[in-house]
């Protein structure tokens, strides 16, 4: 299963490649009760399966390049916490299966505070959203 978050993650990385900006705002997620709240307010149903820490790259690649454009437009500030420590969280989405498919939802969170997030297909990522 990690190993398929992982590849999952990479193609819903590649997939992101619109330029744009939003305004950057901070969201708690201290607790479980913050972080299921974010993607309930999303409408998004989660059920919490992983959690590890991650480091966030100091110089992003093509690819988390990508990944930090999304976050822009979901006005996540992942740039601002490049290099440092993080925590990443893998949810499973109750409530959307399209095409049958099992939905998975990640947030990185840094400082209590969510920098990143997405939502996509547990088949490595053929389906691949933006929470917002």
């Amino acid at each position: 299963m990690r190993k398929t978050i992982f590849i999952a993650a990479a193609f819903a990385l590649a997939a992101c490649s619109e330029k744009g900006e939003t305004t950057v705002s901070a969201v708690p997620a201290e607790n479980a009760s913050q972080r299921m709240g974010y993607f309930a307010s999303h409408g998004w149903e989660v059920e919490e399966i992983s959690e590890k820490t991650v480091t966030i790259p100091e110089s992003f690649s093509d690819v988390y390049e990508k990944y930090a454009v999304m976050q822009d437009k979901q006005g996540l500030p992942l740039r601002r916490y490049a290099g440092r420590n993080a925590r990443l969280f893998v949810y499973e989405i109750k409530n959307y299966s399209p095409e049958n498919k099992k939905m998975l939802a990640e947030l990185l969170v840094c400082d209590n505070t969510a920098v990143a997030s997405m939502v996509y297909s547990e088949d490595s990522g053929s389906i691949r959203l933006p929470v917002s």
